[in-house]
């Protein structure tokens, strides 16, 4: 008797441990891989790993999150990799740029993913309010009086970085006669050619224009004649900056198009195929993460801007609603390029 209740208790033990193990979290033990698109020490960089520690927080079973960095090609490298190359078992995902989607709207031969077919498990770094400056000794205090003027002098990075593509499609909103854009500079050094007459005019983050050049506001030493606001609508505390209308165009498909390009931001994705009860989790982590106080105040010191993170739903949405029209993706591609404007 004794040894048959030795037997039972033994056995009830073993099935005790083994129900406790089937319990344990999938993630308990584990590492995550993270692929990122973007360099290591970045802006982009930055923004991610703001969230690196609240992500694992709300991930049950807390396991470790490693970056693999992975740049290239604005971001399609890294997208062509978790996309051709990556087992979809929850263990691997991927932290995206802008490029990622870019890239297939404008029909780059090097994409080798479908963006509709990635897992999203939401998005940040959103925020992107444009203007477009000019020098106040350049006199072009209205759009009549840019519309009117021949060659303005416009400073930009390369052909191809957002400023330049943004420059350009400030000029061909205004209708503007013969711009001349001028390239090559870094954005701090377009600061001082505006300030030394070399150029007439600049497209800039606003943030920036407050945190570092506040003293051209302070001394009325510039002009902004439009803004473009990703998101939409965006509530601006200095008054100069509160008065200001955003661009307007017949083109409404082609703000769309960009404003809906630039502020997917930075998703992040799985791996088509990949296990539905580890999206949920992991969905559900990152809806967490995006909510969580430490989140919002890590991503606000690391960056100075604002967290405006995007939930998954959201993201699939705003994804599907930009401009896929073969005539709108050409005309953005004749923007962003280095040829003559398209005529409107």
């Amino acid at each position: 008797m004794m040894k048959l209740a030795q037997l039972t208790c033994c056995l009830l033990f073993v099935c005790v441990a083994a129900g406790a193990q089937a319990q344990a979290p999938f993630y308990e033990g584990k590492n995550i891989l993270l692929v990122s698109g973007t360099d290591a020490g970045g802006a982009g960089d930055l923004r991610t790993r703001a969230l690196l520690a609240p992500l694992k927080k709300h991930i049950p079973g807390h396991p470790n999150i490693v970056v693999q960095y992975m740049p290239g090609a604005g971001g399609r490298r890294a997208a062509n990799y978790l996309y051709k190359s990556v087992k979809p078992d929850g263990l691997t995902m991927g932290a995206m740029i802008t490029g990622m989607i870019q890239g297939t709207l404008f029909g780059e031969s090097d994409v080798l993913y479908d963006i509709d077919k990635f897992i999203y498990l939401g998005s940040h770094a959103r925020y992107a309010p444009y203007g477009f400056i000019s020098r106040k000794g350049a006199g072009f205090t209205t759009k009549e009086k840019l519309a009117a003027a021949t060659g303005i002098r416009i400073g930009a990075p390369s052909v191809g970085h957002s400023l330049y593509t943004m420059a350009r499609l400030f000029a061909y909103m205004f209708d503007l006669k013969e711009p001349r854009f001028v390239t090559g500079y870094t954005p701090r050094e377009i600061d001082f050619a505006l300030e030394r007459n070399e150029i007439d005019a600049r497209v800039s983050i606003l943030d920036s224009l407050l945190t570092r050049n506040a003293h051209w506001l302070d001394k009325d030493m510039v002009d902004i004649n439009a803004t473009m606001d990703i998101p939409k609508d965006i509530s601006y505390s200095h008054p100069r900056l509160a008065k200001l209308l955003e661009i307007e165009a017949p083109e409404r498909r082609l703000i769309a198009l960009f404003r809906g390009a630039r502020g997917t931001g930075q998703p992040f994705v799985l791996p088509p195929a990949t296990p539905p009860d580890r999206v949920k989790i992991l969905r559900e982590a990152m809806r967490n993460a995006f909510a969580d106080p430490d989140y919002v105040k890590s991503y606000e010191k690391l960056t100075s801007e604002p967290a405006m993170p995007i939930a998954p739903d959201e993201f699939e949405k705003q994804l599907r609603e930009i401009p896929r029209e073969p005539e709108i993706i050409d005309l953005f591609k004749k923007l962003s390029g280095s040829g003559p404007l398209p005529r409107r």
